[in-house]
């Protein structure tokens, strides 16, 4: 059985109907539409986040779980397919999680709409039905994954990306979604202020802690699905790099910027970038990062009894800093 499969024991008979009740979420008077909506469903991934709202939920609450869990999911899962349907848009990607994106299938325009119906479909799923502390809490993290992106497009222009700024940009990028999914699951049950914080930050811990180890397979030589230095290639500074550029001579510094500004296509200067990181300890620093945050993910757990859910949700830490990809 595969770690996501183990983890996912606790609550597989609420996955099972959440994927019924998502189904229906998305449904449209629009034959177009609904063809649509159809291929995203059948090409859906790992479901982590709807993961998360249902072991938050069970573990903070005993086992105890509401319709509005359901629906909480529900908005989470609309509202991150439609950004990532606007995302491959912005980024001209033809594919995504191994099919044809919706841009390359039936263009920008309608690809753009797509996003903004299942959008609309999250925000009148809350507000039909008065959840306006789970609205709340999405709405949020949509505000701050747009303001993550635009940051990191306004740095990557300049090339001068701190440590400080690498972190906000990753908590706003793609921690502050699964924040939301642990802040909802919490709330959903009907669970206290001080229990949502803590959830929230649970969960934005876990997310920072996956995206670093996604900006470490940029430099792993396993193969993952993914071409290593590709970030170097795009122009992205993350925290391997920072880390060298912040501990290396102005001579090599300036080698290193010149490099990922004018020969970022170059693959021999890109390995060569690689292999500088790897040498100036980038690789063992941004690990030692990674697993900070997986124990302060850790420490928050230790303050509920022992519970499937809570072993479920100890597990996935354990898979998001372990995973091949």
């Amino acid at each position: 059985m595969n770690p996501i499969e183990q983890i996912k024991l606790p609550i597989l008979s609420e996955m099972e109907t959440f994927e019924k009740k998502f189904k229906d979420s998305m449904l449209s008077k629009v034959p177009l539409l609904n063809r649509i909506t159809y291929y995203i469903v059948r090409r859906k991934g790992k479901q982590m986040r709807p993961m998360f709202v249902f072991l938050v939920a069970k573990m903070v609450s005993d086992g105890g779980f509401d319709e509005r869990t359901y629906r909480g999911a529900s908005v989470v899962e609309l509202i991150h397919t439609a950004t990532l349907v606007h995302d491959d848009v912005v980024d001209d990607s033809n594919r995504r999680r191994g099919f044809f994106s919706i841009n390359a299938l039936w263009k920008n325009k309608i690809a753009v709409l797509v996003g903004d119906f299942l959008l609309s479909k999250g925000l009148l799923l809350s507000i039909d039905n008065q959840d306006f502390d789970l609205l709340k809490l999405i709405s949020i993290a949509v505000r701050e994954m747009s303001e993550g992106e635009l940051l990191q497009i306004e740095k990557a222009r300049k090339l001068d990306i701190t440590e400080d700024i690498y972190f906000d940009i990753i908590r706003q990028k793609t921690a502050t979604l699964i924040a939301a999914c642990c802040g909802i699951g919490a709330a959903s049950v009907g669970a206290n202020q001080e229990t949502i914080r803590q959830m929230r930050k649970f969960g934005e811990y876990i997310g920072i802690a996956f995206q670093i180890k996604d900006d470490l397979f940029d430099y792993s030589d396993e193969k993952i699905g993914k071409p290593t230095g590709i970030d170097i290639k795009e122009q992205k500074m993350t925290l391997p790099l920072i880390h060298s550029l912040n501990t290396c001579s102005k001579k090599d510094k300036n080698w290193i910027i010149n490099s990922i500004k004018k020969h970022n296509k170059d693959k021999k200067r890109v390995k060569k970038v690689i292999a500088f990181v790897k040498e100036n300890g980038g690789i063992e620093y941004t690990t030692n990062k990674m697993l900070d945050y997986r124990d302060r993910a850790t420490a928050i757990l230790e303050n509920y009894p022992t519970s499937p859910y809570k072993n479920s949700l100890l597990e996935m830490i354990d898979y998001v800093v372990e995973r091949k990809i």
